[in-house]
């Protein structure tokens, strides 16, 4: 792992493989840089892979006390070290992460986000109560507990998803760091999402969205969408929110075609 550091002094680790034109990885909540496994063969073969460990887990540093805009700061940083155009993939929670990202550099050919994680109208998409619990079991030390809630009441993966989804390697990875899960959905919920503030940028952006994801995910991410002027939606049938395990072929299908053209 290389690494480099953020703004605040903060230590942020990612792997280099591949060849080609710079991709970086940007992972949701939960994981780390190996959550990407399934589909970095492919990535390799096509792009020089960034893949990062954000700030809390793998073998990034952590700062005292968290702020959500250093996650931002973190993946610009990195962005910027490349020093080329550079094309940024973000899921969930690193999905809001790289689109503010986005905003504090000049060096992005183009922008992926996989259901960003993003709420409105200060309604929260979890149930009342659910991060206090998370909480609770992550102070009590129970990390398996902590991510099977999550996974089961929150994102609602399906059970015959979830039993192969927690066969994958990464699945220990997520254990290391579910302690920052709680952290992270308090964030989230206070994250104000400014339409404005985004008419300009100007990166061509694709949104993947599950045919089968909840309906606030889809409303929150035909609205996020609507604020980019060069922005477009491809939804992809039968998917949640994990298509690049339950689905590859059909995550990469949609990601190269739009990576690799015009």
């Amino acid at each position: 792992m290389e690494k480099i550091i953020s703004p605040d002094g903060t230590s942020i680790a990612y792997s280099r493989t591949g060849e080609g034109p710079p991709l970086v990885l940007v992972h949701g909540t939960t994981a780390s840089h190996t959550r990407w496994a399934p589909i970095l063969p492919a990535l390799e073969a096509q792009f020089t892979v960034y893949a990062l460990d954000r700030r809390g887990r793998g073998e990034s540093g952590d700062s005292d006390s968290y702020a959500l805009e250093r996650e931002f700061e973190d993946i610009a940083a990195l962005v910027n070290a490349i020093g080329e155009p550079t094309n940024l993939l973000g899921h969930s929670f690193g999905g809001l992460c790289a689109l503010e990202a986005a905003l504090r550099t000049d060096n992005l050919h183009k922008l992926v986000l996989y259901e960003p994680a993003i709420s409105f109208a200060g309604a929260s998409p979890y149930p009342e109560g659910m991060i206090d619990r998370l909480q609770t079991l992550s102070d009590a030390g129970n990390p398996e507990g902590v991510l099977i809630i999550f996974f089961r009441e929150v994102v609602k993966v399906p059970p015959h998803e979830f039993e192969p989804y927690r066969a994958l390697p990464a699945w220990q990875a997520r254990l290391a760091s579910a302690h920052t899960l709680p952290r992270e959905l308090r964030a989230e919920e206070q994250y104000q999402f400014e339409a404005a503030r985004f008419q300009e940028l100007a990166v061509p952006t694709l949104f993947l969205l599950g045919g089968d994801s909840p309906s606030f995910v889809r409303e929150s991410t035909e609205t996020v969408a609507a604020a980019l002027p060069r922005s477009q939606i491809v939804v992809m049938p039968g998917q949640q929110h994990i298509a690049m395990d339950i689905a590859p072929d059909l995550f990469l299908h949609e990601l190269l075609r739009f990576l690799t053209g015009p």
